[in-house]
């Protein structure tokens, strides 16, 4: 199988602006590019979907280039509906450290800043040299813009798609960078930079997209959908990856294997036939947390989570610390206990339930575990000794209905 089709049967390419590429894909020895704004400290998920790319690109035979927007990242790029809000410098200069080493940890490849080339470029010079290059009703007709015409866009925000060309056309000069690959959402800002290069130097540049990666609800990974699953370890655990992906749609899983993982054609196709066959098995999703956590933090941060993940719903949750729950539980509801109290007035206190005579039902039932042992006795009183690690309880409620208590 071609790198072409390899990547077509991935589900990693969308469009394209020339038939030619492919044959180009397929020989090898391109120099291109993929880039990111430094909108937040850490990539996500959505990025490593894209960032992957240049990793299987680079195994292809082509010259990868990692870019980061510190001068576009000032500017914004056009959302379909409103303005991005404008970060201080101060954020933006923070954000551009840690994305470069990040990148740079987790690829090896080489790093830009769009910063470096366009600090010196003055207003006349802008106009001169590119603005004259783009047609008004050319932009226009761009998606991203069309779709803001009637709430309105920025002078600012319109001018992002010359930016991003801008760099296109400075990477093609100075390091002969002749492809640029990104996001589907960003196929106006590609072919503006193809065209860009064209029209100045009257030679041929390359541009190809890829689909977005979206969730079950149809979101794409992202800070601004509220579902980012951040590759800073400090700012989402390997725990918690393990945890979403352990639970992926069955529906995507497979998909999730084509774009987020190395494995073979063959053995995608294999775990496939067992989410069908066996799904009570999840071998697909154990396989996609596996590679996926490995990947980005190593194997021993993956043993680290499928144990966490194994103790915490066992009675083995009081080998862990108090820090990893915590960590691992983050989004449960919390109560205090200030002192030794009877269950069941903690039950009610905590809003764990809503009347004395409910918790006493759920308890005799069997419905109330303490750090996952069922706890059946009316006469139970929470103590410290009750804690794990002295900080911490968990207390369930029915089967999935956790709560995570701190003795105060």
């Amino acid at each position: 199988m071609t790198l072409f089709e390899d990547l077509k049967w991935r589900g990693l390419i969308k469009d394209i602006t020339s038939p030619d590429l492919e044959e180009k894909l397929n020989k090898g020895g391109m120099t291109f590019y993929i880039g990111t704004d430094p909108t937040a400290d850490s990539m996500h998920l959505g990025h490593l979907s894209s960032f992957l790319i240049s990793k299987r690109l680079k195994e292809g035979g082509h010259n990868p280039i990692l870019l980061i927007g510190g001068a576009t990242g000032r500017i914004g790029d056009p959302r379909p509906t409103s303005e991005r809000e404008m970060k201080p410098i101060a954020e933006i200069e923070h954000n551009i450290e840690c994305l470069t080493k990040q990148a740079k940890d987790l690829f090896g490849f080489e790093v830009v800043n769009n910063f470096d080339w366009s600090k010196d470029i003055n207003f006349i010079d802008f106009l001169r040299d590119y603005g004259k290059y783009f047609n008004v009703n050319y932009m226009l007709d761009k998606d991203i813009i069309r779709r803001r015409l009637e709430t309105g866009i920025t002078y600012t925000e319109f001018s992002y798609m010359i930016m991003q060309a801008l760099d296109f056309l400075h990477l093609f000069e100075t390091k002969n960078c002749t492809l640029q690959v990104a996001g589907s959402d960003q196929w106006g800002n590609i072919t503006a930079g193809v065209d860009l290069i064209k029209k100045k130097l009257g030679a041929d540049a390359y541009a190809f997209t890829m689909p977005l990666v979206l969730d079950k609800y149809g979101n794409k990974f992202g800070k601004s959908e509220g579902n980012a699953l951040w590759l800073d370890k400090t700012k989402t655990s390997p725990y918690e990856i393990y945890q979403y992906l352990i639970n992926s749609d069955d529906g995507m899983v497979i998909d999730y294997l084509k774009v987020f993982t190395f494995l073979s054609r063959e053995e995608i196709e294999r775990l496939e036939e067992s989410n069908k066959v066996h799904p009570e098995l999840r071998e697909a999703h154990k396989a996609l947390a596996r590679e996926v956590i490995t990947f980005l933090h190593g194997e021993e941060e993956y043993k680290r989570a499928l144990e966490m993940s194994e103790s915490l719903f066992s009675e083995d949750i009081t080998k862990l610390s108090a820090s990893d729950i915590i960590a691992s539980l983050k989004d449960i509801p919390t109560f205090e206990i200030k002192k030794d109290t009877l269950l069941v007035d903690l039950l009610v206190e905590s809003l764990i339930c809503s009347s004395k005579r409910e918790a006493r039902e759920m308890i005799l039932s069997g419905a109330i575990s303490i750090n996952n042992k069922k706890e059946t006795n009316l006469e139970k009183i929470v103590t410290k000794n009750d804690l794990i690690d002295n900080q911490v309880i968990i207390i369930k409620k029915g089967k999935k209905k956790y709560y995570l208590g701190f003795y105060k």
